[in-house]
């Protein structure tokens, strides 16, 4: 197969709702997850591994979604193929806007062209002198040998985030749990945030649009904006060529995923659906997120470009 072709109550069972390929609004969607994470950038499956479990959880389309990176994308489409369910190549890409790191989820249909290749290296080399950054500032926080702490993690040579820093400071008691470890010293504002010169989001959704490929806003409500900033973040990234935003990321909150719902329809975007699964034992597993409320918004993959992606076999 080409690899370019309280929870209780927000969750409806998989039963519910229609298949995918049947499915023309966000409601009725199931077996799809287009935003996971594994071991080729701060997941801690291998590509693999994550295909079996979204195979076990009952996926049939899955897009692996890692930062900066198409290097697990192979793999997947590998397993894929076993198992019988689509893959989409996609990847997360950092950028900045009014100073603030905003990432696009990158689908590409027809793969990666040349130039989005080259581009993810540069971010690639962005991410390396971040994490030495990051792994200055913890040592001086008292996290002794950080970066080969968080490289240790890693099991791998692939550019470091912060979630692997986070599991380091856990391991070294300095917190409780990644949650605690990010509120203390890794989230906006604190001494491990570093801000990396990402490239300017006109940039970065070029990229994926010259590549044919569809641009997502990921996780909209995770910034903490107002709305009216909303508004002018979702404008910039239409005029540069975007198309949708994620409706539903993981868990949310069921009156604020509505007004979401309504600002994507007013600005005629398409919704997309995922969990931003990273780490099998947390809250999140793949294709467990909030319902998508019945909307005006259509489902990204009635987009034209994802056509084959959904077909019929």
């Amino acid at each position: 197969m080409s690899v370019a072709a309280s929870h209780s109550e927000n969750t409806a069972a998989p039963s519910e709702r229609a298949p995918l390929t049947a499915a023309t609004s966000l409601d009725e969607a199931r077996g799809i997850d287009l935003h996971l994470h594994s071991r080729a950038s701060d997941g801690r499956l291998t590509p693999s591994e994550l295909v079996d479990l979204c195979h076990a959880k009952g996926l049939s389309h899955i897009a692996l979604t890692d930062h900066d990176t198409l290097a697990g994308v192979a793999e997947a489409g590998e397993r894929c193929a076993h198992h019988g369910m689509r893959l989409l190549c996609a990847s997360e890409l950092s950028c900045q806007w009014r100073g603030m790191t905003i990432h696009i989820v990158a689908l590409l249909p027809q793969g990666p062209n040349a130039a989005f290749t080259a581009s993810l290296e540069g971010l690639a080399e962005a991410r390396v002198r971040r994490a030495e950054e990051i792994a200055r500032r913890l040592q001086k926080l008292g996290l002794d040998d950080a970066l080969a702490r968080a490289r240790a993690i890693a099991g791998s040579e692939r550019p470091l985030g912060r979630p692997d820093f986070a599991q380091a400071l856990v391991d070294a008691g300095l917190a409780a749990d990644r949650q605690a470890a990010f509120k203390r010293y890794l989230g906006a504002g604190k001494r491990g945030d570093v801000k990396t010169h990402w490239p300017a989001l006109e940039t970065v959704v070029g990229w994926i649009v010259e590549a044919g490929g569809v641009a997502v806003v990921a996780h909209p409500l995770r910034y903490g904006m107002t709305r009216r900033k909303r508004d002018l973040l979702f404008e910039a990234f239409i005029g540069a060529g975007g198309q949708a935003a994620e409706l539903v990321s993981g868990y949310q909150n069921r009156d604020t995923t509505f007004d979401l719902a309504r600002q994507l329809a007013h600005h005629e975007l398409y919704g997309s659906l995922g969990s931003d699964f990273h780490f099998p034992g947390g809250a999140l597993a793949p294709g467990t997120l909030s319902p998508a409320p019945r909307s005006h918004v259509r489902p990204v993959w009635a987009h034209p470009a994802l056509a084959d992606f959904v077909a019929p076999r």
